[in-house]
């Protein structure tokens, strides 16, 4: 059988199987390694799909809006302004205008996947003697709830809007003495009431947004603050969540809107995940230079000890490239198999992790995620790391002078 066996994946077995307690101590030094990466970037990857879905599931990830409204000096005579110092206006809640275009215009757009017409306005919530200032949103259920999971987050009752209803966040309710099936008196400044029925309650892990958050239907909302055919904001959700940003700066370039996109009003958030996916980068990085000078140090050291077979060998005819092969196999090899061996190590410490590591609530603290795109890769670059590695021990085996080698 040995006889269909290339000669250097035999002297690179024999070499290692020679040298074993080198060999078990590398290995497991690229288990630990490998292991490192597996868990860290699953670990990672699951915090960052958590983050990201906790806050792109509560909020659109484009908004336009109306334009900033400024006042424009007075000018007496051409080329005379009258008034040099003008004093910004205070902005009044108007609607976007040919909003209906708009929406078209961006639904159109291939980037986009959602698009919804919304109205935002304050008004005070009213149950009894008990009152607060809340944050009325008035939406398009079929297509607002494609943009913000409005349905995943009720605790209490049903995610229903009709021209009737609202549902309102679990800080309001409590804070109201209410709960689902009672009746809210909502007023607007305007001097316009309705009293509404409240058919859910929706928990966004929000205190502040809890105690001010209330949806209605568009329709109820346009009534109620005065706005009869108006939206305040389009909400918009797309393929690319990471081009969010770009997309719109080009909107706002285009049409007469203010476009603010998660990136911008998510910046702290946005660096958190940056940072983060940076240091997982920093990590793997050092642990694969770890990996890699583990590996180097003891083929070097196996060169040293074996120069006088490695001498014997090419002076019985082995060619300089057999015994560069017979080196970089080794290294290859011992990745490859620290490479599989460190996959299961860190698959089963996340594992383990992910059931102990649970939120306050008691909640999973993230998902978990192993792909198996990232078995792949692990054991792709540890095993290339084992061959880059043994380059340098490889090409001293490879020069030695068989003479020279024998004679020690």
């Amino acid at each position: 059988m040995n006889r269909w066996i290339p000669f250097e994946w035999i002297a690179a077995v024999r070499f290692l199987r020679e040298g074993r307690l080198q060999t078990l101590f590398i290995i497991g030094g690229i288990s630990i390694g490998v292991g490192v990466i597996v868990f860290m970037s699953a670990m990672l990857a699951g915090l960052e799909a958590n983050f990201i879905k906790r806050v792109l599931t509560s909020q659109p990830q484009i908004q336009l809006l109306t334009p900033d409204q400024i006042a424009r000096p007075l000018h007496n005579e051409p080329g005379v302004v009258e008034n040099a110092v003008v004093q910004r206006p205070s902005q009044r809640v108007i609607s976007i205008d040919q909003w209906p275009k708009i929406r078209t215009q961006m639904a159109a757009m291939p980037e986009v996947i959602a698009v919804s017409p919304t109205i935002t306005g304050s008004v005070l919530a009213v149950r009894g003697d008990a009152s607060r200032a809340v944050s009325l949103t008035g939406i398009e259920p079929e297509s607002y709830f494609n943009i913000v999971r409005v349905p995943d987050y009720i605790t209490v009752g049903k995610p229903r809007l009709t021209s009737e209803d609202v549902i309102i966040g679990i800080e309001l309710a409590k804070n109201l003495g209410a709960t689902v099936g009672d009746k809210l008196n909502l007023r607007a400044n305007s001097g316009a009431n309705r009293v509404l029925t409240i058919t859910g309650l929706v928990d966004f892990g929000n205190k502040a947004v809890n105690q001010r958050i209330a949806y209605v239907a568009l329709r109820t909302g346009q009534s109620l603050l005065g706005m009869v055919g108006g939206v305040t904001t389009i909400d918009m959700t797309i393929k690319d969540i990471y081009a969010a940003e770009d997309i719109a700066q080009r909107i706002q370039a285009s049409l007469p809107v203010q476009a603010d996109s998660w990136i911008a009003t998510n910046a702290q958030f946005f660096t958190a995940v940056r940072a983060q996916s940076t240091s997982n980068t920093l990590i793997r990085l050092f642990v694969g230079l770890s990996v890699a000078f583990g590996i180097a140090a003891v083929l070097i050291v196996s060169v040293i000890q074996r120069s006088r077979e490695i001498g014997i060998l090419r002076a019985m005819g082995t060619s300089r490239g057999q015994v560069l092969r017979v080196f970089l196999l080794q290294g290859g090899l011992l990745g490859f198999v620290g490479s599989l061996f460190g996959s299961a190590m860190g698959a089963a410490a996340l594992i383990y992790w992910h059931s102990m590591a649970r939120q306050t609530d008691g909640t999973e603290l993230f998902p978990l995620i192993l792909e198996q795109r990232l078995f792949v890769l692990s054991t792709v670059l540890a095993t290339a790391t084992g061959l880059l590695a043994a380059m340098a021990p490889a090409l001293r085996a490879a020069k030695l002078d068989p003479v020279v080698a024998i004679r020690g």
